[in-house]
């Protein structure tokens, strides 16, 4: 009896262990630029302006199993924000909006993901709820977030790929230059694929 009780515990603390494994660890792929957040913002109501942070990094861990159990962290150099127009980009880097010199970073830190069923092309959704630091100020956001998938890659790594989006008020982080209030809502787009760690 005790045989069979201890072989009994032994299995259980071998599939526990098992569950435990299967969480992996990713790095998102910033070397070979498989990694965008992309931003856009009503002009005074007349249009809307583009751009993108294009010096970002990040790493996640991921179970497609346990979704409920995965975490991220995004690391955003705010100096390197790009709206395709030199002017423009110094002017959202000053003090009148990012203030790049006083807050170099912006940053992601995930609290909780919880499972949302499946989109129209049958890929697994979730909120993704996390705190996020910008200018100096940290408030918690809601990504709505896409599983897109994961597998092999040609060189011999593993991959899983992901994107978001979000909503914030610049209202919210801190005081920026006031351009009405079509201008606050920043709206995001999140695209990324991480490389299984080795």
């Amino acid at each position: 009896m005790l045989k069979k009780t201890l072989a009994a515990l032994a299995l259980g603390t071998a599939l526990l262990s098992a569950g435990q494994a299967m969480a992996a660890d990713y790095t998102i792929d910033k070397e070979g630029q498989h990694a965008f957040i992309d931003f856009k913002i009503s002009h005074l109501g007349y249009s809307f302006i583009t751009g993108t942070f294009k010096d970002w990094s990040g790493t996640f861990s991921f179970d497609a199993a346990k979704p409920e159990d995965s975490k991220i962290s995004i690391d955003i150099k705010t100096a390197s924000v790009d709206t395709n127009h030199a002017e423009r980009n110094k002017h959202i880097s000053s003090k009148d909006f990012l203030d790049v010199a006083t807050y170099p970073d912006a940053k992601f830190v995930s609290t909780s993901v919880k499972s949302t069923g499946k989109n129209a092309d049958g890929k697994d959704t979730a909120d993704v709820t996390g705190d996020l630091t910008l200018h100096g100020v940290t408030k918690p956001i809601v990504i709505k977030a896409v599983f897109n998938g994961e597998g092999k890659d040609p060189w011999g790594g593993y991959r899983a790929g992901f994107n978001g989006t979000t909503t914030i008020k610049r209202s919210d982080f801190g005081k920026m230059m006031d351009l009405g209030p079509q201008s606050d809502t920043v709206t995001f787009d999140i695209s990324f694929e991480g490389v299984k760690a080795k």
